[in-house]
């Protein structure tokens, strides 16, 4: 029970750094300090989905799974409906460089948006 508590106790870091990665630009709006914690992140989300690599964060999540002896991802809500968004099937090389992109142009525009209203008030 423990370690399945953990395994998804990372789940939850691992989606919650996705969508950091994703969108943590906008919250330049509050905080001016976010770019200095979100871009050295999203330069790490990009260049994962460029090279191809895995996250640490795979690896440690299913040791944890495997030390509480479960074997997959069935079961709970979080397995149910995070794992898909995180680890979604039929995952290529091409995917992920189009995902790598993705994260770029989203906090190029997000970015870019924050700068605008700043500089236009």
């Amino acid at each position: 029970m423990l370690w399945q508590a953990l395994a998804d106790l990372v789940l939850l870091i691992h989606f919650g750094f996705i969508v950091f990665v994703l969108v943590g630009g906008l919250l330049t709006m509050c905080w001016r300090w976010i770019p200095w914690v979100h871009l050295p992140a999203a330069l790490w989300g990009a260049a994962l989905e460029f090279g191809g690599w895995i996250c640490p964060l795979t690896p440690l999540e299913n040791r944890l799974r495997q030390a509480g002896g479960d074997a997959g991802y069935g079961g709970g809500f979080i397995e149910h409906y995070a794992l898909p968004l995180i680890y979604p099937s039929g995952l290529t090389p091409g995917i992920q460089y189009i995902l790598g992109l993705a994260v770029i142009l989203v906090n190029l525009g997000a970015y870019a948006f924050v700068w605008w209203g700043r500089n236009k008030s």
